[in-house]
């Protein structure tokens, strides 16, 4: 007997195909350049991946991918009830910075939150400054997540827990901009602060 598919799977299983079939996109245009960079991560240059997108920050001012001109964007999706994979990115985040050195102030970190249900600007921005006060926080409308996500084909879905309370599944990978918001990397969470410092110094010289 047929089942018809719950609409969260069918949303997980078209975005992961999306996915995949961005992965491969990926490796054809590494096959293609004559003289690659060298990253550690995915290169993602030429894939369009986050160029597409308006949020506010925790101080209520509008941004996108064009808003910090002179610095890297390090984006990572996220939210502050995240009991484990998320601090963990974060504070990998922050080793990696201070491997970068210096030149760390030409990165600006930002972490999108799922949950806008329940991280209003206060609680995101309380947040990112246990990992560091030069973290940024970006909080919009469902409309707005629901853009930026699909800007960066990341997924996210809210998931119940006993006791009628949720959590939330989501993409964890960071995604590096280069100085004029164009996609560059794509790192998995587990990459480590050494290969993250790595591919941030290589966009850097």
């Amino acid at each position: 007997m047929s089942r018809v598919m719950p609409q969260r799977l069918r949303t997980y299983f078209t975005k992961l195909i999306n996915g995949l079939i961005l992965l491969l996109a990926v490796g054809l245009l590494s096959a293609c350049d004559p003289s690659p960079t060298k990253f550690i991560g995915s290169d993602i240059t030429g894939t369009n991946l986050g160029e597409n997108w308006t949020m506010p920050d925790t101080s209520g001012v509008m941004r996108d991918a064009k808003s910090y001109p002179k610095q890297l964007q390090l984006v990572f999706f996220g939210f502050t009830q995240c009991p484990d994979i998320c601090p963990a990115a974060l504070s990998e985040v922050s080793e990696a910075l201070r491997l970068v050195g210096q030149d760390a102030e030409n990165v600006q970190v930002l972490m999108i939150t799922v949950d806008p249900e329940r991280d209003n600007p206060t609680v995101l921005s309380s947040y990112l400054a246990a990992f560091s006060p030069d973290f940024k926080g970006l909080v919009g409308s469902p409309q707005q997540l629901n853009q930026t996500a699909s800007s960066f084909k990341a997924f996210y879905a809210k998931s119940p827990l006993p006791g009628g309370n949720y959590t939330m599944d989501h993409s964890t990978s960071f995604y590096l901009l280069d100085q004029d918001g164009k996609p560059r990397v794509l790192l998995s969470h587990q990459a480590g602060a050494a290969a993250i410092a790595h591919d941030i110094k290589v966009l850097l010289n």
